[in-house]
């Protein structure tokens, strides 16, 4: 799992209308070929600001290269998360936001953690700079101009996203009103989203539930009984008087 873990892979800023597009393009029974040419045409003249206007192939192959990845033909150990998000995306579209955001961390765990150290800081403060969530991105990943560039992109589809708002300065945000998410098993798909994006693919219940890589959503307070009942691909191993640490079952690694 290691490999995907230190990749940073996102390469332009990904709008949620554009990412809505693979999963509806898959619903529909169409091929991976199919697809990647359907999202070809769909973003020749879609720019990652919002505008309209012709766009390079390279950047619009990065954008594609994306979605793909993270619907249509993520890694191995992601298919069994993928299929379920599907499965739930189809009965519930009105949680796309949320079923979007466990699977693009899942397949790109930079994204994760660009909303971790975003997260992170939000909780100390109103309103967070570029500077402030990169410079922490750097102390992770090393000090190198692309976890500038693309982490600033990452930052740039929050907004996209609706999950940070621009404030009156330049690259300084603000939190936006949090999504609640009331479905249990959705909020148990987020836990698992976060143990993939993990290369240990395990953490302690509570800081998983508390996760500031969440920082978008409220997610429902359970216990590790109820996660055990609902979920086939996490293990709960309880220590202590009353800790209790999620694990991905071992098929998943």
């Amino acid at each position: 799992m290691g490999k995907r873990h230190e990749a940073i892979g996102i390469k332009q800023a990904i709008r949620f209308e554009w990412i809505q597009k693979a999963p509806n393009l898959l619903l529909a029974g169409l091929d991976a070929k199919t697809i990647r040419q359907e999202l070809n045409e769909f973003l020749a003249d879609r720019k990652g600001n919002g505008s309209e206007g012709e766009r390079s192939d390279q950047t619009r192959t990065f954008v594609v290269n994306n979605l793909m990845k993270i619907w249509v033909s993520p890694d191995p150990e992601l298919i069994p998360f993928r299929d379920a998000s599907l499965a739930f995306l189809r009965e519930n579209p009105s949680m796309a936001l949320v079923v979007h955001w466990g699977m693009i961390s899942a397949v790109y765990p930079f994204w994760f953690n660009v909303a971790r150290q975003t997260g992170r800081l939000l909780a100390l403060q109103d309103q967070v700079t570029q500077a402030q969530i990169i410079n922490r991105m750097k102390e992770q990943y090393g000090d190198r101009q692309t976890i500038f560039r693309y982490g600033r992109y990452v930052l740039r589809s929050f907004v996209a996203w609706g999950v940070l708002q621009d404030s009156e300065a330049k690259g300084c945000y603000e939190k936006a009103a949090p999504v609640s998410i009331v479905e249990p098993n959705l909020a148990i798909m987020m836990l698992e989203s976060a143990l993939l994006a993990t290369p240990e693919a395990k953490g302690a219940l509570g800081l998983l539930l508390n996760n500031p890589a969440f920082f978008p959503f409220q997610l429902p307070t359970m216990t590790g009984d109820f996660v055990s009942q609902r979920s086939e691909r996490i293990d709960v191993i309880r220590y202590g008087l009353d800790d209790e640490l999620l694990k991905l079952k071992d098929q998943q690694k």
